[in-house]
């Protein structure tokens, strides 16, 4: 096995665990990070299928299910948040739209940094500038650092990721938006969920949503709102405004949220899109996770296919004894199938998610209600089993 200098960027999910894989490789594994630390926090994952596989093969099935959360299903609520239908977490073997598996974004995250090895490391409050690949090498730039050389350069730093614009071009030839605009934070509410994932839906594809958290008297909270912009709303004040605007007049928790979305700590926005590209490796520069496949959280399956990603990855380049070109190759001939499976959005897309009319939004609430029932449960069993749909390769140690 060669031993290898390899940059990974991003120190979420993808990027964690291409570490610990590469890291036990022997490899010599250094990670850039824009944020000043490891972020805290986040919505809501869920560890299913083969993403639940390469947990146990990596050996963090007891620590990660000591941080599951406690979830009975999902429900809608009116907008007076009285109950209109519900889907239990037991419907479709517990991998329906809430799992028996779900854990805090940033709980799993915790998890993979803590398991990555002490020679790892780590450039934190630092990001990818500029690639110029040689040969034999890969020279980076970064915004802080100085210029170094790697052997290989993982990309596993999300939907705007850095690595990608610098190895394969804008973001405007890989990003294709869904036409949802989304946020999430950690606020409190008025209405206790009892263990609910309670959704409301209102007229104008608005949607309110909030999910239980580990720390008690708060939620994972979220607000999403059809459409998009031709230029991504970047600063969180243009944020703000915009779902203040569109949320106006909405009811159930909806004011509530509003009234702590500017304080929040936790504040994530982003206009979804999926990354669709004909190779997500190139040369000794690979994507991992979103940044090179992103399916959007509509599908449920993102943290699925960033294990998965960093899985196949690492034991690729195992496989071929530390040769970058044959990995990188094989990496893109397991992983494509997989990818466009998972990338199928469900029934609807963005409009089943966030339905605009008086008679949508009711077809809505009467879907949640018939989806374990014959015969939704088996049009639908096939959208949820596609975590499973790769013949997941066994590596070894």
């Amino acid at each position: 096995m060669k031993k290898l200098e390899i940059l990974i960027s991003g120190a979420s999910i993808a990027g964690p665990a291409s570490a610990l894989l590469l890291a036990r490789q022997g490899h010599r594994v250094t990670v850039v990070e824009r944020a000043p630390r490891l972020r805290p926090g986040g919505q809501t994952v869920d560890l299913r299928g083969a993403g639940r596989t390469v947990i146990d093969r990596m050996g963090l099935t007891p620590a990660t299910d000591a941080r599951l959360l406690d979830q009975r299903g999902i429900a809608t609520v009116d907008a007076r948040g009285r109950r209109r239908s519900e889907l239990p977490v037991e419907a479709f073997g517990g991998n329906g739209i809430v799992s028996t598996h779900e854990i805090l974004r940033g709980d799993l995250a915790e998890v993979l940094v803590g398991a990555v090895p002490e020679s790892v490391e780590y450039l934190w409050d630092d990001s990818v500038r500029a690639i110029e690949q040689h040969t034999g090498s890969v020279t980076v730039s970064f915004e802080r650092a100085p210029d170094r050389s790697f052997d290989l350069v993982v990309g596993a730093d999300g939907l705007r990721s850095a690595v990608r614009r610098a190895a394969f071009g804008p973001d405007d030839r890989h990003l294709r938006p869904i036409g949802l605009r989304y946020a999430w934070f950690t606020a409190t509410i008025d209405q206790p969920l009892d263990g609910w994932y309670l959704m409301h839906n209102s007229r104008g594809g608005r949607v309110v949503s909030a999910r239980p958290s580990r720390v008690d008297g708060t939620v994972k909270a979220s607000l999403a709102v059809r459409g998009s912009d031709p230029e991504p709303l970047h600063d969180r004040e243009s944020q703000w405004r915009m779902l203040e605007e569109a949320f106006d007049g909405v009811g159930w928790v909806a004011p509530r949220l509003l009234e702590q979305m500017r304080s929040a700590t936790d504040w994530a926005y982003a206009d979804l899109a999926q990354v669709r590209m004909e190779r997500f490796a190139s040369g000794r520069v690979a994507l991992v996770g979103d940044a090179g496949y992103c399916p959007t959280p509509l599908t449920g399956l993102g943290t699925t296919l960033a294990l998965v990603g960093a899985y196949v990855l690492a034991g690729e380049l195992g496989r071929s004894g530390g040769e970058v070109a044959p990995a990188l190759t094989e990496y893109q001939a397991v992983m494509r199938p997989f990818i466009a499976r998972t990338q199928q959005l469900p029934p609807g897309g963005a409009s089943g998610y966030a339905p605009s009319s008086r008679a949508a939004v009711a077809l809505s609430r009467f879907s949640y209600w018939s989806m374990d029932k014959w015969p939704m449960r088996s049009l639908l069993a096939g959208q949820f089993a596609k975590a499973d749909g790769i013949d997941l390769p066994d590596y070894g140690a």
